[in-house]
């Protein structure tokens, strides 16, 4: 066994030995520029899809906690009461697996604003001290103008973007012109005003868009009437959901459990088809790669028949001769899958330098050119300020997935060398040699 192990051992080393000296002569030969693009390509694949991904990871992981933090929570109930149960929350409060239990009114409405202006949204009715009860909540949820300040009656929190829409900013006032609600809820009115003491803002954009807050008492008012209340549960864990649903269904048989998984599956699905496809796009890169790697591998073959020969007639076996070309073909792939690695971790963590740098780019660029053809409207050109909006958003490194892309790197070439190297021998070694 030992025995066995030093011999292959030693022909490992002498398998590395010849492809580390093909490598040095196909630097100065005609295969240094194939091989300089292979490992290029290589670089260029690793380093764009650990970016793509990051970025995208860091995207949807803004709108995934701002979904679960504001939105949905980790569990959602629905109970048969229109009353607070104080002991249910109590109960669920105390479990270790829960970080925060916060009970809800939700209504769909159309809000009037100054002049006129109306869009529809959603108003949920939350207790005045919610910010207080529940530390994701008030984590992911900024106020950008104004308090998040509930404690008055008729006093509403709007989403920047609904704010903007409906022209108000705090201290002005909203109308809830339709309301739906229980069937003792008025459908329209125009005495249902609420006063604006807050703007906030979170990561993702239809909740800016379509949020607005009102307290439990409120709410109740307004538009619960017998409408049953609602109970948003937050885990230390989500991933403990069924555990927790499990353990509260047999508790009160006569609530209604939601996990978060289902409440949001579309768009969970949504968010994992578009990821999945564009790592599918961005893939390519390593298939063009490849098939460069193969036809310069090729070359490199042909280009090597009297070598081969000289190394069977040594008593080298095929094998071994395959061996050495792929052991090729992993080196140029390590040679690209490392820079690669470094370069994409490197804007990876500076993403925030790089918008702002693509930001005065895109600027010059488009000054230069208004220049050339239009000087006149030179004034009216501005920086885009959605390179500002994504460097506000940080990537997301994952190790698991820089790992596999990484691998896939390396794995192209060395796929390509196997396929390049599987008829190594066309020629036979007697007539190789008796021609040189």
């Amino acid at each position: 066994m030992k025995q066995r192990f030093k011999d292959l051992l030693s022909s490992l080393r002498w398998i590395y030995f010849i492809s580390c000296r093909f490598a040095q002569v196909d630097r100065k030969g005609r295969s240094a520029v194939s091989g300089f693009l292979s490992s290029l390509g290589i670089c260029f694949g690793v380093m764009t899809l650990i970016v793509i991904v990051s970025v995208m990871n860091g995207f949807q992981s803004g709108f995934i906690e701002s979904l679960l933090e504001i939105s949905s929570a980790h569990i959602r109930v629905m109970t048969s009461s229109s009353q607070v149960e104080a002991d249910f929350e109590k109960r669920v409060a105390g479990m270790d697996q829960v970080t925060a239990v916060v009970p809800f009114y939700e209504a769909q409405s159309l809000l009037s604003g100054r002049g006129g202006k109306q869009t529809a949204a959603l108003i949920r009715a939350v207790p005045a001290s919610v910010c207080n009860v529940d530390a994701g909540f008030s984590q992911e949820l900024h106020i950008v103008s104004g308090e998040f300040a509930l404690n008055q009656p008729n006093t509403i929190v709007l989403g920047w973007e609904l704010a903007r829409i409906l022209g108000v900013r705090p201290g002005q006032t909203v109308n809830l012109f339709a309301l739906s609600g229980s069937s003792d809820v008025e459908l329209f009115s125009e005495n249902r005003e609420c006063l604006v003491t807050g703007v906030f803002q979170c990561g993702y954009a239809e909740i800016n868009s379509s949020y607005a807050f009102v307290s439990l008492e409120t709410g109740r008012v307004l538009f619960a009437g017998d409408e049953p209340v609602r109970y948003n549960i937050k885990l230390h864990n989500p991933e403990q959901d069924a555990l927790v649903i499990g353990m509260l269904s047999h508790q009160y048989p006569d609530f209604s459990f939601e996990s978060w998984r289902s409440y949001n599956r579309s768009f969970f699905g949504a968010l994992r088809v578009e990821k999945n496809m564009l790592m599918l796009l961005v893939f390519l890169i390593f298939v063009v790669v490849g098939i460069n790697i193969y036809n310069s591998m090729r070359r490199m073959v042909y280009e090597r028949h009297e070598e081969i020969a000289v190394i069977s007639a040594l008593g080298g076996n095929n094998r071994d001769i395959y061996s050495i070309f792929i052991v090729r073909g992993v080196l140029t792939g390590i040679a690209g899958a490392m820079p690669g690695l470094l370069l994409g971790l490197l804007i990876g963590v500076q993403m925030e330098m790089v918008f702002a740098v693509l930001s005065k780019v895109t600027y010059w660029a488009q000054l230069f050119f208004c220049m050339l053809v239009s000087p006149e409207k030179a004034g009216w050109i501005r920086e885009n300020p959605m390179f500002h909006v994504y460097a506000q958003i940080p990537a997301r490194l994952v190790p698991s997935e820089i790992l596999l892309i990484t691998i896939f790197g390396v794995f192209s070439a060395l796929i390509a060398s196997w396929f390049a190297s599987r008829r190594i021998l066309e020629l036979s070694i007697a007539e190789v040699l008796h021609d040189e």
